[in-house]
């Protein structure tokens, strides 16, 4: 959807480079990203400046009177005042840069930053009003292609079971790293041939918890993404504890999603409500209807009925198959 979409938009808006990245709809956190950037040796400082930045963070928009931002308006032309800008931007000539969050009442589910580089003018208010116009539409678009995911269980995308670790310092320069991270990067973001897949993914966690650390952003340094025929990770990036003065290296894992937390975004990707959420924890904890109508003080009758608006936002014939769908089995004992 996303290549289609810029496609189209490059034919109404001029741009030079754009980076549209998917997030975990509730930290907001980046993990899979679309983009055309030249200058892939600068990427580590590039996230980390986007997210230690104020100045249109898609969180700050999620928010906002507008789901777009100028960079020119928003710093008032005093570009110097933008840390991307300060630490990348300005030594690749960009003028300007369009930014647009993709945000609705269950989630943050993606941001894209359209950049203008050269002598091009810069951004105008047509464009950014265009942008806005669109953005919802895209939403909805971005929430259902997630939901997608959960049509099929989910297929294990290795065989090795080894841990997945990495370690990094304060300029996202990876330290250290156990083997069995490159089979789950590479399918994240294939790379070219002889080459290793450039974790992004792992860039974006990290710079998280280093935006976080500095007051910028209080999201957790965390993001749940998709790997591949229903396949959900979950990567985490924490700090170190050391007796050194110098900081500590930041470690980031990647994991298997847990159940819950594919519950969690299943839920949010179909457009359940808070009642039918509930009802969906209390389903795949093995509740009939009889126990859940009395956990949830409702009439048999009103659980029957959540049930059926479950299964028509999902597409799923009965509980098996919605509990199937969303833990990613082809049963129910997952845990």
């Amino acid at each position: 959807m996303r290549r289609q979409v810029l496609d189209a938009l490059a034919q109404i808006i001029e741009f030079d480079v754009y980076v549209w990245l998917l997030t975990d709809p509730v930290t907001a956190v980046g993990a899979a990203p679309l983009a055309d950037v030249p200058w892939l040796p600068d990427l580590p400082a590039l996230i980390k400046a986007k997210y230690a930045t104020r100045f249109n963070r898609w969180t700050v928009l999620q928010h906002g009177r507008s789901p777009v931002g100028l960079l020119h308006d928003a710093v008032d032309g005093e570009f110097g005042r933008s840390d991307a800008w300060q630490a990348v931007l300005s030594r690749y000539g960009v003028g300007d840069v369009a930014s647009t969050v993709f945000a609705d009442q269950f989630g943050c589910w993606g941001f894209l930053d359209l950049w203008r580089t050269g002598t091009q003018e810069k951004f105008s208010r047509d464009d950014a009003d265009f942008m806005a116009s669109i953005a919802p539409s895209l939403t909805a678009g971005l929430r259902r292609c997630q939901a997608e995911t959960f049509i099929e269980p989910a297929a294990s995308q290795r065989a090795d079971r080894g841990p997945v670790v990495l370690t990094l310092d304060d300029n996202l320069r990876i330290t250290s790293r156990t083997a069995a991270s490159h089979s789950w990067l590479d399918v994240l973001l294939p790379p070219r041939p002889d080459e290793r897949g450039v974790p992004a993914s792992v860039y974006n966690v990290a710079a998280q918890l280093l935006a976080a650390e500095a007051g910028v952003d209080q999201h957790p340094a965390s993001a749940r993404v998709h790997l591949a025929d229903g396949f959900w990770l979950t990567l985490r990036a924490a700090r170190l504890a050391s007796d050194e003065p110098t900081p500590a290296a930041v470690v980031v894992t990647i994991e298997e999603a847990s159940a819950m937390e594919r519950l969690e975004l299943f839920a949010r990707a179909f457009g359940l409500t808070a009642r039918e959420n509930e009802l969906l924890g209390r389903l795949a904890t093995g509740n009939d209807t009889r126990a859940m109508a009395q956990q949830m003080s409702l009439s048999e009758h009103t659980v029957q009925d959540h049930l059926k608006s479950i299964f028509t936002k999902t597409g799923a014939r009965d509980r098996i198959s919605v509990l199937s769908r969303a833990l990613g089995t082809s049963g129910v004992s997952r845990k």
